[in-house]
């Protein structure tokens, strides 16, 4: 008997209509545990790299980590992965909610889909009941409007909805897909959804998902329950106030915004506004967001309230989800001064279905380039004077792909090139084609210049966590916080932490050394492909400070509910199996050394040769070439010798040692 997961996923080629439930291999549950790690060696397996992202031959993976349906506390993440149209890399965004667990109870732990409907369709799973509908009916509805269809004509409030909105029927490459309380944003899911002419996916289960030893498994979620109420009477001190709790930042609980409105960057990732944050500004968008929140709500099984109820009906759907950073991100990128704005456009745009980190970024080039006399009058034609009006206008094309919104709705980095006129010069904020958030700083921070660089998620709040971002002013605090950081792998990172020092020889760019930053950053990577392997939410494991979800109790949850035996070192070799199979999927896709740097204004002072060592450092520690790809030995010590055959047979890896660092 398979516990924790149905050791069934659906396998359903949409151009033949052919539909099967096939039985897994328990082995790779032992390998690559559930969620993101079984969706890159499918990938690996069944997608050649001269596939193009928008072809009926990519394989669009819905997968549910694998704790999810238990009773663990958080263990709601949907990983939904496929092949760029954007980055051209391997796309994986985690989406909360209550999609996974349904899945779960209606006998499945993924869907895995192929090919392209004749018309466009939605895919109906009630237990072993699984359909492909005509959804032309739904062509141009949004994507919560087109949720609030099917469920009236399923019949069924409970039935769980993933969805694209034009964006995503356009092929948009920053198009979303979209459930009820989250979404899966990043990379272009939702304009690869769109290419298969899948409109949505509804999902309907009323089974059981069994625990290996339930007693132990419960007391362990009971454990990890208590000290989450421990941390709401205790935050961490010393920190800035979205990171002295836990949960997905808590933006829709707090008001104060001095943190992010005066570091991050507005409009194009351009400009700073030190002086934003006045007494005056802070009370209107506290009004603002009083009059916008109808409530704070939960994803499934978790008792953090991150996400919020917003209430615009004039928006046309009467109400939608909204949680974290991006009550902000339109706002900066328009470089208005109303939070209510944000509100407004943020909901429009979620009913299109788009990624709300990259969208504004996209527009607020756009408006760069106009103002650089790079785009003309006659490109824009019939744009507002306007500002609020310019965006909602852009939005507005970008997802019909209409006039000037059929090369922005490529994202920054290919609308650039096809622009030329010196359009390249002001893409200066991608990473490997893929929008950042707007954040520009002063002195080169190492941790962050690795995970920047060499994230394969490519997106840096899914990629930090763990360790505060900056170092406390006095050793007293320093030695205050480590006193009950239990979270750590190991006693080392405590003194890594209680050694550093806002100035001198141990402050940014030379302290953490290097050896000690590619520790640091592992451990924060390791937490974030674990959490998206077994579906847990970040906001409990790999983001927080402190968070209730760590190395030391993830393994004996992970026994007692599969009742494979797990401990640290096994659990921890899991997580960089999943974590290097990703970067073989990458390389063999063309991920180069070349690809691996932030921005160039990121940060006001850089430093090339500490740079060039910091990477260098890093592939050796992760036993990578120079060119950043997995060596041979590397690949067999993961148990991944077919994946370092293929590229010995490819020519991408030779026969060679690690990169070596400077002394």
């Amino acid at each position: 008997m398979r516990y924790a997961e149905t050791g069934f996923q659906l396998e359903i080629d949409l151009s033949r209509g052919n539909i099967e439930r096939v039985e897994t291999d328990p082995r790779l549950t032992e390998l690559h545990l559930g969620g993101l790690g079984t969706n890159a060696r499918l990938l690996w397996d069944r997608v050649p790299p001269e596939i193009d992202p928008l072809s009926p031959d990519n394989v669009l993976i819905f997968s549910a980590g694998l704790l999810c349906g238990t009773q663990a506390t958080g263990a709601n993440r949907t990983i939904v992965s496929a092949i760029s149209p954007q980055t051209r890399l391997m796309a994986f965004s985690m989406m909360g909610g209550f999609f996974a667990p349904e899945l779960k109870y209606a006998g499945y732990d993924k869907i895995v889909l192929r090919g392209r409907t004749p018309e466009l369709a939605y895919l109906f799973i009630h237990d072993g009941r699984v359909e492909i509908r005509d959804a032309r009916h739904l062509a141009g509805k949004g994507a919560l409007e087109t949720a609030e269809c099917l469920k009236r004509e399923l019949k069924d409030p409970n039935v769980q909805v993933a969805a694209i909105g034009l964006a995503g029927e356009h092929r948009v490459y920053f198009a979303s897909i979209e459930h009820a309380r989250s979404s899966a944003s990043r990379a272009g899911l939702g304009a690869v959804m769109g290419s298969k002419n899948l409109k949505a996916i509804a999902v309907r289960g009323t089974r059981d998902v069994a625990v290996a030893r339930p007693a132990e498994f419960m007391e362990l979620c009971r454990e990890v329950l208590r000290y989450i109420q421990w941390r709401r009477d205790n935050p961490v001190k010393g920190v800035p106030a979205i990171l002295a709790g836990i949960g997905s930042p808590q933006e829709m609980a707090i008001h104060d915004e001095e943190w992010h409105t005066t570091n991050f960057a507005w409009g194009n990732a351009r400009h700073r506004r030190k002086d934003f944050w006045t007494q005056e500004n802070e009370e209107r968008w506290r009004r603002s967001q009083e009059q916008a929140v109808e409530r704070l709500i939960s994803c499934y099984n978790c008792p953090m309230k991150c996400g919020a109820i917003v209430r615009y009906p004039a928006l046309g759907v009467s109400k939608y989800m909204m949680k974290c950073y991006s009550k902000l991100t339109y706002v900066m990128g328009a470089m208005l001064d109303d939070l209510d704005f944000g509100f407004r456009i943020a909901g429009r745009a979620q009913e299109y279905g788009v990624d709300a980190y990259t969208t504004p970024q996209v527009m607020a080039f756009a408006m760069e380039l106009l103002e650089a006399g790079i785009l003309t009058p006659a490109d824009v034609a019939g744009m507002p004077e306007d500002r609020e009006e310019k965006f909602f206008w852009l939005l507005d094309r970008i997802v019909r792909r209409e006039g000037i919104g059929e090369v922005l709705a490529d994202g920054v980095y290919w609308a650039a090139r096809r622009i030329g006129r010196g359009a390249e010069a002001f893409d200066h904020n991608t990473i490997k084609k893929h929008e950042q958030i707007p954040i520009k700083l002063g002195m080169l921070n190492p941790i962050y210049f690795i995970m920047y660089a060499t994230g394969e998620k490519i997106n840096i709040t899914q990629i930090e966590g763990q360790m505060p971002q900056m170092p406390f002013e006095t050793r007293q605090e320093r030695e205050e916080f480590v006193r009950d950081w239990i979270q750590v792998p190991h006693e080392r990172f405590k003194d890594y932490f209680l050694n550093w020092e806002p100035r001198g020889e141990r402050a940014f760019p030379h302290y953490p050394p290097p050896e000690a930053t590619c520790e640091i950053v592992e451990w924060q990577e390791m937490m974030h492909y674990l959490d998206d392997s077994l579906g847990l939410c970040a906001g409990l494991s790999s983001f927080p400070i402190k968070p209730p979800y760590h190395i030391h109790n993830l393994p004996p949850l992970v026994s007692a509910a599969t009742g494979i035996d797990f401990d640290e070192d096994s659990l921890w070799k899991a997580a960089n199996r999943n974590r290097t199979l990703v970067r073989a999927v990458n390389n063999r896709l063309g991920l180069r050394r070349k690809d691996e740097k932030p921005p160039e204004d990121h940060w006001k002072k850089r430093f090339p040769e500490l740079e060039a060592r910091l990477l260098e450092t890093y592939y050796r520690y992760k036993g990578w070439n120079a060119e950043g790809v997995p060596t041979r030995d590397t690949l067999a010590r993961l148990d991944l010798d077919d994946v370092a055959e293929d590229l010995l047979r490819r020519g991408i890896l030779r026969e060679e040692a690690p990169a070596a660092a400077e002394a």
